[in-house]
């Protein structure tokens, strides 16, 4: 099997980032190692890291610098990046060596939203699909890759937003870039905050914005305005 590091962007979340990582340490087949960069430098988060035999990673609040920090320290085979509010199935490390082991240079999960479900997401995770096939799966979606491809592909950009876009473009480019079977679990605590519909509104505009040539600094200005 080969060995894959889960990378792990953090800002002020220690609570689901300890339920992650507990997560990680309870799979029947284990990362060799997790990665966390912590963006708010945060005392907590570095206790959090040490109780569950995590490597610390102070960086910047910025996710896109913080997975290249985090990649740049890794060590295993594939690279398995991570939000810390994600929920993970039962073997994800299994489907990702499969998908390895038979040509592929990387791949990401399929989306499904935790609990407390609502109906809209019953209409959300279908779209969401589609969106990935011929889009670009974003980063709650547990992106994989082998350190070669991540290479190759020019690994994230240092951006706060759609730091993933050119990545996993350039993964497309080199190879196989295969949807799994296997949910992850995103957290919808963010869409019951927001509203289902208003917030899947903001999020499609950032992302026509973003292919119109808005820069990611500004988009994150206005993200960090309407969802808060």
């Amino acid at each position: 099997m080969f060995s894959f590091s889960a990378i792990i962007p953090c800002y002020h979340d220690e609570a689901k980032l300890a339920d992650l990582l507990n997560q990680l340490q309870s799979l029947p087949h284990r990362p060799l190692e997790a990665v966390v960069v912590d963006g708010a430098d945060d005392k907590a988060c570095r206790e959090v890291c040490e109780q569950y035999g995590a490597r610390w990673l102070a960086g910047e609040p910025c996710r896109g610098r913080q997975l290249l920090a985090g990649a740049a320290l890794a060590q295993g085979d594939v690279l398995w990046f991570l939000h810390a509010d994600n929920r993970l199935p039962p073997d994800p490390v299994t489907a990702m060596d499969l998908a390895i082991k038979r040509g592929a240079v990387g791949g990401y999960f399929r989306f499904r939203f935790d609990t407390p479900r609502a109906w809209p997401a019953l209409l959300l995770e279908p779209a969401i699909a589609l969106r990935c096939r011929f889009g670009v799966p974003y980063g709650d979606q547990g992106l994989f890759m082998t350190r070669q491809a991540y290479a190759g592909a020019g690994g994230h950009s240092p951006w706060p937003l759609f730091e993933e876009v050119s990545l996993v473009r350039g993964l497309r480019r080199l190879g196989r870039f295969l949807p799994l079977r296997e949910p992850l679990f995103v957290d919808p605590r963010r869409w019951h905050r927001d509203g289902w519909w208003r917030r899947t509104w903001v999020n499609r505009n950032l992302a026509l914005a973003f292919a119109r040539g808005v820069a990611p600094d500004q988009l994150a200005v206005r993200y960090r305005s309407t969802t808060t």
